[in-house]
């Protein structure tokens, strides 16, 4: 990509605060951005070949939506924690193992997209994150829900088509959760805590693609009271 039209990007992100430059074959995070800082607020470099983001990424304080699919992170770096503004972060379809406990620090932090990483621990540290709307891990290889899991604030966790048996029956205590997603993993009927059921506000709750058919959650203790639950959210969901 030629000077000329980086340069006339950033002339029009001055003036609008987005920058984005999706699938033009970025090997780098522009260092041009730099020269933003004190403007951006949204930068999508999206299907890129972006292999490392840089500590400088900490400089953009007003940023509020920062997207890096389809790119080539390993890693995300620790300084990403002085983006207090920060409501989005999307980095689906990367390399990425695993979180920079600071992540929990991004206080104002709504939508954490990870889809389609190298994940295979659920991370712990999140439950700081007080407005976090939406958790999304599906297609990475985590096997365990652990009972840390309850501290999370997220209203919808999804971990559709990962390798999951083992879910904490503490996850039924999340405060705010209501969509739990976890479609295509490896969970018997008998892992599945009745407490989600039963005890939790949890009005859809999306196993399809286990290891038992999804009927047989009928069979399970509170059964009835989920299902009273997911009718009166059906249009939410709709």
């Amino acid at each position: 990509m030629g000077n000329s039209a980086l340069k006339s990007h950033l002339e029009t992100s001055q003036k609008t605060g987005v920058f984005q430059l999706t699938a033009k074959g970025l090997q780098e995070f522009p260092e041009e951005l730099q020269r933003l800082t004190s403007n951006l607020r949204t930068v999508d470099l999206s299907g890129n070949k972006i292999e490392v983001l840089p500590a400088t990424i900490g400089n953009f304080l007003q940023l509020k939506s920062l997207t890096l699919n389809s790119n080539r992170l390993t890693s995300i770096p620790s300084e990403i924690s002085k983006l207090k503004k920060l409501e989005t972060l999307s980095l689906n379809g990367n390399q990425i193992q695993q979180l920079p406990p600071s992540l929990g620090q991004l206080k104002a932090l709504r939508t954490l997209c990870l889809s389609g990483n190298q994940i295979s621990e659920f991370p712990c540290r999140l439950g700081t994150l007080r407005q976090l709307d939406l958790l999304d891990l599906s297609r990475n290889q985590i096997q365990n829900v652990p009972m840390e899991v309850l501290e999370l604030q997220a209203i919808e966790i999804n971990l559709n088509q990962n390798q999951i048996s083992v879910l904490s029956a503490e996850v039924s205590r999340c405060p705010r959760l209501k969509v739990l997603r976890l479609e295509e993993n490896c969970l018997e009927l008998s892992s599945i805590p009745e407490s989600i059921l039963k005890d939790s506000q949890v009005s859809l709750f999306s196993v399809e693609g286990n290891l038992f058919e999804v009927k047989n959650l009928r069979d399970l203790e509170g059964y009835d009271k989920y299902m009273e639950r997911f009718t009166a959210n059906k249009k939410k969901f709709a």
